[in-house]
């Protein structure tokens, strides 16, 4: 096992084992956040669902309103008319089978994939390669439109998806380490409502069941998991 560095440790000695609120947490995760770079601040919910179950799994996409702090780029897969409001919408790369031949030789110099309903039979044909890394468009995520300047605006604003992993656990970044702490929380209230209001009918018992936030080096800081809207106080 890796030995724990120096820094690590001693942010571990100063966030204690207590649970703090969200104010509190993101005051301490920029404190602690001492690499020479700026660290990501990601926020960890762990549900009471059973991800077994279609209706009891989470996954959306949701503007931050500050952004993560990281431009994504985008490849868009269209055709005609498409193509230049792809372009002036501010999109990376847009094409069609030039870029399924480019990707299928190992090119994955993208973050997101956007294509209008009528590409999916191409798109399709990188489903096995695009599928196992979450590149594959999705209507449910508005990655599959016509309207792709909205799509492609919104992804460069700050657009994130959610989604529960098999242990019901969500991941998303809300933001970096030099943000503001203002910011940082309200990027972290967006994603709470949005769980709340998105809660599956079939979730029992409590469905917040623990909060944590943490730096892309640092220990995690756990907030109180309580199952109603998180408010900084």
């Amino acid at each position: 096992m890796a030995k724990l560095g120096k820094k690590y440790q001693n942010a571990v000695k100063e966030i204690g084992d207590k649970f703090y609120d969200i104010a509190e947490a993101v005051e301490l995760v920029k404190k602690t956040a001492t690499a020479k770079f700026d660290e990501t601040i990601e926020l960890s919910v762990h549900l009471g669902v059973d991800t077994k179950y279609a209706d009891q799994q989470v996954r959306g996409a949701i503007v931050l309103p500050h952004g993560t702090g990281k431009t994504k780029k985008v490849l868009v897969f269209a055709k005609g008319d498409k193509v230049k409001e792809a372009e002036e919408a501010g999109a990376d790369y847009v094409g069609s089978d030039e870029f399924v031949s480019k990707i299928n030789g190992g090119w994955f110099d993208f973050d997101v994939t956007v294509a209008t309903p009528d590409m999916m039979s191409v798109v399709g044909r990188l489903g096995k390669v695009l599928g196992p890394r979450g590149l594959m468009p999705n209507p449910k995520l508005g990655t599959v439109t016509m309207d792709l300047a909205k799509a492609v605006k919104e992804i460069k604003a700050g657009k994130v998806e959610y989604r529960t992993d098999k242990a019901g656990n969500v991941h998303v970044a809300i933001g970096k380490a030099s943000f503001d702490s203002a910011k940082l929380v309200e990027n972290f209230q967006t994603i709470i409502d949005r769980l709340l209001k998105v809660k599956p009918a079939a979730a029992k018992g409590q469905y917040i069941q623990s909060i944590t936030i943490s730096s892309t080096m640092g220990p995690g800081i756990h907030l109180n998991p309580i199952n109603r809207v998180i408010k900084a106080e």
